[in-house]
């Protein structure tokens, strides 16, 4: 066994969680350790309760302690983050498909850099240091980073910092993006507002889940599509790329749905063809006096952004498949998600089927999707697997 050098610190598990950290799990809960004072970004060493070394990482505040980066007693150092970086851009070499330029280029604990995220946008790279422990090394992040990005036709790199009305992105290399800035995905071309849309602009997670949508729609004669929480309208734009006759696109938020229509006309698709409602979801399905659609989709935000709210999550979700399915024609096709890790996806998959039971429907699943392959996930870390998407067929009993 290596020695550790004198001057790292080190905690000591309390708890049975050899096999866990062994089998890719990248997080330390508090209580699950010895007590340690020490800044956050502290590079310590994980020993096993008889004292032995398991793993290094970097000590954090708030209830993950410890965020690990190796199970091999080396220097969390300059050349390690270099070295992580490239890895994880050369993946996308293989992970993104073609005529895509908006993409996920470094996804933290699926990547080994945990709390490290950067998101690609053209020529921009939005980064994300998502908690104290990998901030604390901005320095070093950021000096790999950059020349990584560079050699990659991306030279223009900005940090994303704070939240909500506090948000603001830090230019770190070239200049900052554009307010609105035009994308592509598959060929689709997309709409992002990088500076105020949510996550860095567009949720690139559910790119397999358009091209699902956009795939049916093309095998479906003209289909009618409605699309709720529809945000900036990726999935409405698929559809229509599809050709559905008609997509009607509900979001709460004006300015994402001028953002819709906007990308909308930018792929060349009728206006006339597509519908925006800018209320809430359960008050548009209250109301609602169209036709059942061929197609519904579903894509809330996270119901449960903590455990706590989990029981309280299940029965919204419930509610909104319940009133949803009432939508969907019979024989038509429902796509329901979930982007909460609290959520595991047994228990979504229940809700669409009590959902069901009350409509007096039948379902079956057609295809599962997650997250692409540019979020990879570390096989022992079911809590990064966040995304749960079904695509379903719906029949009347």
């Amino acid at each position: 066994m290596t020695p550790r050098p004198a001057s790292t610190p080190a905690v000591r598990l309390k708890k049975n969680l050899e096999r866990a950290i062994a089998h890719g799990h990248p997080w330390l809960f508090r209580e699950a350790l010895t007590p340690l004072q020490a800044p956050a970004g502290t590079v310590v060493d994980v020993l096993d309760r008889r004292g032995r070394f398991i793993a290094k990482g970097l000590w954090d505040n708030g209830p993950i302690a410890v965020r690990i980066f190796s199970l091999v007693n080396r220097p969390l150092d300059a050349a390690l983050f270099a070295a992580r970086i490239d890895e994880a851009l050369g993946l996308r070499e293989v992970a993104v498909p073609p005529h895509t330029d908006a993409s996920r280029l470094i996804h933290g604990e699926g990547d080994r850099l945990p709390g490290l995220v950067v998101d690609r946008y053209g020529p921009y790279a939005i980064v994300i240091l998502d908690n104290d422990a990998i901030d604390a090394h901005r320095d070093t992040v950021v000096d790999a980073l950059l020349p990584a990005l560079a050699r990659r036709n991306i030279p223009h790199v900005a940090l994303r910092q704070g939240r909500g009305p506090t948000r603001q992105l830090l230019p770190l290399a070239g200049e900052l993006p554009p307010r609105i800035l035009m994308v592509s995905e598959r060929g689709m071309t997309l709409a992002v507002n990088l500076h105020d849309g949510q996550k860095t602009g567009l949720f690139l997670d559910h790119r397999e889940a358009r091209f699902a949508i956009r795939a049916l729609c093309a095998a479906l004669p003209a289909p009618r599509v409605l699309n709720l929480y529809g945000y900036t309208g990726g999935f409405s734009v698929a559809a229509g790329l599809g050709g559905a006759s008609e997509v009607v696109t509900v979001d709460l938020a004006k300015p994402a749905l001028d953002l819709a229509e906007k990308t909308w006309r930018a792929n060349g698709l009728d206006p006339r063809h597509h519908r925006v409602h800018a209320e809430r979801v359960d008050a548009f399905l209250t109301r609602a006096t169209d036709a059942p659609f061929d197609i519904v989709i579903a894509d809330p935000p996270s119901f449960a952004p903590n455990e706590s709210s989990v029981t309280a999550a299940l029965k919204a979700y419930r509610a909104l498949h319940a009133a949803a399915l009432l939508r969907v024609c019979d024989g038509g096709y429902y796509l329901a998600a979930s982007c909460s890790s609290h959520i595991h996806r047994d228990a979504f998959e229940g809700t669409v089927r009590d959902a069901a039971h009350e409509r007096k429907r039948s379902v079956q699943v057609l295809q599962r999707m997650g997250a692409g392959m540019d979020h990879p996930v570390p096989l022992g870390f079911a809590q990064g697997d966040y995304l749960t998407t079904l695509l379903c067929r719906i029949h009347r009993r």
